[in-house]
């Protein structure tokens, strides 16, 4: 089992619509039993909090179940727990191997560096391009189905 946390700044937009994304992926594909998925924030600024209403709304408006969630900050006794670490962006890497106190086992990485294109996904909740997260998130997330077949 392949055991993968999503990570963006808060956890209410990048990181839980990736988790609610590739919940549906592995389903649909009767992977489920292959991943455990989760996510965090590398901010505690929105701990608690559930998904973003509009990264909800376009999760709903693509068929995306939209999962129970309350936004949590990444800790550093998750470096055990979790084989993958992918971030949304090459800040929260930073911050991430910060929180994490380093990364000796290179499990750190942006979601789309497993792409053929590594880049970052932007934040929607500053873009507001919720259109363009949840495209670059769905490719990130077949990469990773792609990824997991591999090890």
């Amino acid at each position: 089992m392949l055991r993968v946390m999503f990570v963006c700044l808060g956890n209410i937009c990048r990181s839980a619509m990736a988790e609610c994304i590739m919940t549906q992926f592995a389903e649909q594909r009767r992977l489920s039993d292959r991943f455990y998925l989760d996510s965090a924030g590398t901010s505690s600024e929105e701990e608690g909090n559930g998904i973003y209403p509009a990264a909800a709304r376009k999760l709903q408006q693509m068929g995306v179940t939209v999962l129970s969630h309350a936004a949590k900050q990444l800790r550093d006794e998750d470096y055990d727990k979790f084989d993958l670490f992918l971030c949304m962006e090459q800040r929260n890497v930073d911050s991430a191997k910060r929180i994490l106190r380093g990364d000796k086992d290179n499990k750190v990485i942006r979601l789309l560096d497993l792409s053929a294109e590594p880049r970052n996904i932007a934040d929607p909740w500053w873009s507001g391009d919720f259109d363009k997260a949840y495209n670059d998130i769905v490719e990130g997330c077949e990469c990773l189905i792609d990824y997991a077949a591999r090890v």
